[in-house]
């Protein structure tokens, strides 16, 4: 039997504004997610027509688990989200035609045409994004030292990190828990619940009932939330991070969602039933999210329209932007790549 706390649905505006959200923030989140599918659907229309290299990732169905994550986390805060989390650096600040460098392998990309993809989120000063790694979650341990480090020195931060479902079964996920619940730091885990890990099935990768049940099993909370409501992943994301902020230790928090889209363009996820994917398309969060802003803060369609068209606009500049920056020089290739040394 779960031991863990689930987490109540979409709310009021009363809520809302209980929770400091206003029309503008609420309006500001739908716009942050509306960025996340928009850059994300023009980058694989650049990656099948060979302008991207390498292989490319969409997190379709995940913006409301990121951008309701991200919106929470106070400005000196530390994340490393994956290659799935793309709203979290439009959140943060990062603007598409540094994504969009970074995805063509262009100069003015985060790695300088060193790597494709998130797995750089080196996006300059005050982003407060670690860089991702393709092997998964070997960014919890560090982003786990992050939050020991901010503890040992007595700095009112705390560190955020991500990992997937099939993820959350390496062994560093559990090393990192235990030290985190032993030593009561300033963390928060987010599991991002696909229900697929690639292709296996989450019946085939853990017993449990949710991924959250491992929480108590170190010594912290665990919560379940709808994935696709951003104003409840807002809500649980905000109190666990001023929870380890006030010093009462890590919380982790799944939120189930399914990948809408293969593992990666070559993936045409063949092997999630067509009923699964039925249900969640029923609740997109942007068709959600959408009608609930019609609903609790009268926003008409045609200032959603004209809010996407501007979305749409600045997508389109950052497209020729990175279009415009240069290919990596050769002979720069070991620019930035060893540290250093001191003094």
């Amino acid at each position: 039997m779960s031991t863990v706390r689930r987490a109540s649905p979409l709310m009021s505006q009363a809520e809302a504004r209980e929770l400091g959200l206003d029309r503008e923030d609420l309006v500001r989140l739908y716009r942050d997610m509306l960025a996340t599918r928009l850059v994300e659907e023009r980058g694989n229309l650049l990656f099948k027509a060979g302008k991207l290299p390498g292989s490319y990732y969409t997190g379709r169905g995940n913006e409301a688990a990121s951008v309701g994550v991200a919106a929470a986390m106070g400005a000196d805060d530390i994340a490393s989200p994956l290659h799935r989390n793309l709203g979290v650096h439009l959140v943060r600040g990062v603007p598409p035609a540094a994504i969009f460098c970074q995805f063509m392998g262009r100069d003015g990309g985060a790695t300088r045409g060193r790597d494709s993809n998130l797995r750089s989120n080196d996006f300059g000063p005050g982003k407060g994004l670690l860089a991702g790694v393709s092997h998964l979650p070997a960014m919890i341990p560090v982003i786990t030292g992050m939050a020991l480090a901010f503890q040992l020195r007595g700095e009112d931060r705390v560190a955020i990190g991500w990992c997937g479902d099939g993820a959350a079964a390496r062994g560093d996920m559990h090393e990192s828990m235990n030290l985190a619940g032993v030593r009561r730091l300033p963390i928060v885990y987010i599991i991002d619940n696909n229900q697929y890990a690639y292709s296996t099935p989450n019946r085939l990768s853990f017993a449990c009932e949710h991924l959250a049940d491992r929480g108590p099993a170190y010594g912290f909370e665990g919560i379940v939330v709808d994935g696709t409501d951003v104003v409840t992943v807002f809500r649980e994301a905000q109190r666990a991070i001023e929870k380890a902020r006030e010093g009462g230790g890590p919380t982790i928090i799944e939120l189930i969602t399914l990948r809408m889209e293969g593992h990666a363009v070559h993936d045409d996820a063949g092997y999630v039933p067509r009923e699964l994917l039925a249900e969640f398309g029923s609740k997109d969060p942007l068709e959600r999210f959408r009608s609930w802003l019609a609903e609790i803060e009268d926003c008409s369609d045609d200032e959603l329209a004209a809010l996407e068209d501007e979305v749409r606009a600045w997508i389109e500049a950052g497209v020729l932007e990175a279009e415009s920056s240069p290919p990596p020089d050769p002979a720069g290739v070991r620019e930035g790549v060893y540290a250093q040394p001191l003094g």
